[in-house]
């Protein structure tokens, strides 16, 4: 039975019928609406619209409900109903009788929707932080088991500078950390009720938003009835929240994609977590790592289309916004895998420190340290610079390592050039001296990781409130 029929005289068109529908999306919000549903009876009860009795009625229905979907939801999809929200009320109205005809006074399907839509976000909010939280947990095990070993940091993707294995697994802890602080923002600013909103316009009847609120775990109720109904900021900033973590997914999987390139064997993909090749039997293919970087764009997709949506409609409720929930439930599915794929390709992963050690010592990684000496000479460090370049295309004429020049090579681009430089060059040495707050000598590591485990056993104890 639809729940607006009363002012039409004919039969709804069946094909518009079903591109109307939304119960095959919104079937998800089941106990969500439940829940409100619930509130919303209690609320009606303290109102005085109905009796305790009925109210009673109402809600031991409501929990049978509660029970008969949690076993299978999509049994829903069976139905004819239009919408969640009409699935729910001819149920209570089929198993109680016209008493549960009652339960939609005063309430709108439009602040009903966006009540269910806020719960479910809250409750996957939370979902997303373990799940993150997992993830950092599996980055701080790696780093703390490569605090000392040595990798070539690049820039431009050409070999820059010497650092620590375990300061690159660091970089992503702190994108992670970012990640979360925007998940905490996001939740803080959709955890207030509209609930009592009505289509539009507020109640008409004595409802206590207050009281209905805390029934429903929110801080307080929305303040304007007008927004209330037609907010959807806070599926904008979640989605937003995805498409920058997934960025750092992506750059996770590009990155670890390189390092198990045969250009580079950093390190190795685990078996289990690797595909081959039907025609080339020798591939081991990171696809774990590319689907990944592929889901980075689809959430740029769905980010797009949630903008869009939103971007030109009136106020307040339009049938547009049916669109969100698709959009939503999909991004969180994809964000939340994601995330689980990444702590399985980190925990999985096999770092070949030779090679590491190896590639820091190619490509002149140490021509930085030699500029540096030249200044603790007591020469600007722009000249230092050219001089370093000199030799550094005299090394590459000779095919010749800096370290591995002799002295009177040296002297040839500057006479205070003496044999402690050879102590500037090797790349151990180098390593130590970043010890400056933030950088990658292994006594900075080690203290990013044991700040970085406090900050786990504090993200652990936030409560969501």
């Amino acid at each position: 039975m639809s729940l607006w029929g009363g002012r039409f005289k004919k039969n709804i068109n069946q094909d518009f019928e079903k591109f109307n529908k939304s119960l095959h999306i919104d079937y998800i919000l089941i106990k969500e609406d439940i829940i409100t549903s619930i509130a919303w009876s209690k609320s009606l009860l303290q109102a005085k619209i109905i009796s305790h009795q009925e109210q009673i009625k109402i809600e031991e229905e409501l929990n049978k409900l509660l029970v008969i979907t949690n076993k299978n939801p999509k049994k829903i999809l069976c139905s004819k109903e239009e919408d969640i929200h009409s699935w729910v009320e001819n149920r209570l109205v089929e198993n109680i009788g016209p008493v549960g005809k009652k339960i939609h006074t005063g309430r709108s399907r439009n602040d009903q929707i966006t009540t269910d839509l806020k719960i479910w976000c809250k409750k996957n909010i939370k979902k997303i932080y373990c799940s993150i939280i997992q993830f950092q947990e599996k980055l701080v095990k790696i780093a703390e088991k490569n605090s000392n070993t040595i990798m070539s940091g690049y820039t431009h993707l050409q070999r820059a500078q010497p650092i620590i294995f375990g300061h690159w697994c660091l970089a992503y802890y702190e994108m992670m950390q970012r990640d979360k602080s925007r998940l905490q923002d996001s939740f803080s600013r959709l955890n207030t009720c509209p609930l009592g909103s009505g289509a539009l316009a507020g109640n008409s009847w004595n409802i206590d938003r207050m009281t209905l609120s805390k029934n429903l775990n929110f801080l307080e109720p929305t303040k304007n009835s007008l927004d209330s109904v037609s907010d959807r900021d806070y599926v904008i900033d979640i989605v937003s929240a995805a498409s920058i973590s997934m960025l750092h997914l992506s750059r996770f999987a590009e990155d670890l994609i390189f390092f198990s390139s045969g250009e580079s064997k950093f390190i190795e993909l685990d078996d289990e977590i690797s595909s081959g090749s039907s025609l080339m039997p020798q591939k081991k293919n990171p696809d774990i790592l590319e689907i990944i970087r592929s889901k980075c764009g689809k959430i740029y997709g769905l980010l797009i289309n949630i903008l869009v949506i939103f971007k030109g409609l009136p106020l307040s409720y339009n049938k547009d916004m049916q669109e969100d929930k698709e959009i939503l439930f999909n991004t969180i599915h994809t964000w939340n895998s994601c995330i689980k794929m990444s702590s399985l390709t980190i925990k999985k992963i096999k770092i070949n420190k030779k090679k590491c050690l190896l590639a820091s010592k190619s490509d002149y990684s140490n021509a930085t340290e030699l500029a540096n000496y030249l200044v603790t000479k007591g020469i600007p460090f722009r000249e230092s610079h050219n001089i370093t370049g000199n030799i550094v295309l005299y090394a590459i004429k000779n095919r010749s390592s800096l370290e591995n020049l002799k002295i009177s090579d040296f002297k040839k681009y500057h006479s205070l050039i003496e044999n402690d430089v050879y102590d500037f060059l090797k790349i151990e040495k180098i390593i130590e001296k970043y010890n400056s707050y933030g950088g990658t000598s292994i006594n900075q590591v080690k203290k990013s990781i044991k700040q970085a485990k406090k900050e786990i056993l504090k993200s652990k104890k936030l409560k969501f409130t």
